[in-house]
């Protein structure tokens, strides 16, 4: 059932495909397709380039960094462009939509482009459906990471209303990801706010790089959502990860991380919080009716994020890990909270 909130539909790319791709790729063969991978350095483009390149359907992948003024005239001869928005890194140096637009300028006349950005674009809300239908419109924030997305977004629905898929995945896991949802498994309590029913899904990269190798062979349009099937509800998450919750309501917690935010001690703002704390589960309908399978379920991805986020522990130590996730702050200083409240019902 659609959500009531959700009256208006979101900027998005039409489901139809021009006839000057469908005529290619009904005519060529199994290696002719041109790909040009562009957008936010890290591994997660790297690992887009290098699935592609290992591909049967490509005869040539090229990498371009999108901040290079004169990176747009190596787009005029591929058939299909990967602009990738999403990273798997925090604190990375990220797609801006300057960049976005020098690119989309170029590849005017590139018959398909994929768009990797990330599930996130819809929102995090207590009132949301499960799973959000893919095309629900977009209600995230409009600032920090899911406003940035949001920016992409915008410009490229504005650019190409034909041949495009834009892949939104669920929260990602594996290659080396250090993202603020890595990070937040880092703190020694899982944040709950004080009232909300979380429902935690994840996306593994491999299962991302074989969405964009459909997006790229055409076999999905449109907004493609992308992640393992169903969600872990937070018991069993905490079972899995051996971790205990803080539960703290939502004004101290959501006040806590815009305060830690404006003082600068996390990058954050505190709307990236609604991002632990609610759900935004997708239910990845196009890629299934498509013959698209996920290799992952959520557990074994929730046990490879765990991995991760001890690793990065032990690299910096929990004392110097960087606050990016908001919740391992607020939980720290939300724990001190509602120390003082107790000392001070004591005293009282």
């Amino acid at each position: 059932m659609a959500d009531s909130r959700r009256s208006e539909r979101p900027p998005g790319p039409s489901p139809a495909a021009p006839a000057r791709w469908r005529s290619a790729r009904e005519t060529a063969g199994p290696r002719d397709v041109r790909v040009a991978v562009t957008g936010t350095p890290g591994p997660l483009r790297d690992a887009i380039a290098a699935h592609l390149t290992e591909s049967a359907g490509t005869v040539s992948v090229r990498v371009l960094d999108a901040h290079m003024p004169r990176a747009g005239q190596r787009l005029r001869d591929v058939d299909v462009v990967v602009l990738v928005a999403a990273s798997l890194e925090t604190g990375t140096r990220r797609l801006t939509p300057e960049e976005t637009a020098r690119i989309l300028r170029a590849a005017t006349a590139v018959p398909r482009l994929v768009l990797v950005s990330s599930a996130m674009v819809y929102g995090a809300d207590p009132a949301n459906d499960l799973p959000l239908a893919e095309d629900a419109p977009l209600l995230a924030e409009e600032r920090g990471i899911a406003g940035d997305l949001l920016d992409i977004e915008r410009l490229v629905a504005g650019q190409r209303a034909q041949g495009l898929t834009v892949l939104r995945p669920a929260m990602l896991v594996g290659r080396g990801a250090d993202t603020v949802f890595v990070r937040h498994f880092s703190a020694p309590l899982l944040l709950q706010v004080q009232g909300s029913t979380p429902a935690w899904q994840f996306c593994h990269v491999d299962d991302l790089l074989s969405a964009v190798g459909y997006a790229v062979a055409g076999r999905v349009e449109g907004a493609v959502t992308v992640g393992c099937e169903g969600w872990l509800a937070q018991e069993t998450v905490e079972s899995i990860a051996g971790l205990r919750r803080l539960v703290l309501p939502a004004a101290l917690a959501f006040g806590t991380a815009e305060r830690l935010h404006r003082l600068g001690v996390s990058p954050a703002p505190a709307g990236e919080l609604r991002y632990v704390a609610y759900p935004w589960v997708v239910p990845s309908t196009r890629l299934l009716t498509a013959g698209w399978r996920p290799t992952h379920d959520n557990a074994a991805a929730l046990t490879e994020l765990l991995a991760a986020a001890e690793a990065a522990g032990g690299r910096r130590g929990l004392r110097e890990t960087p606050l990016s996730a908001a919740g391992a702050a607020v939980a720290m200083v939300g724990t001190a909270a509602l120390l003082r409240q107790a000392r001070r019902r004591r005293r009282g």
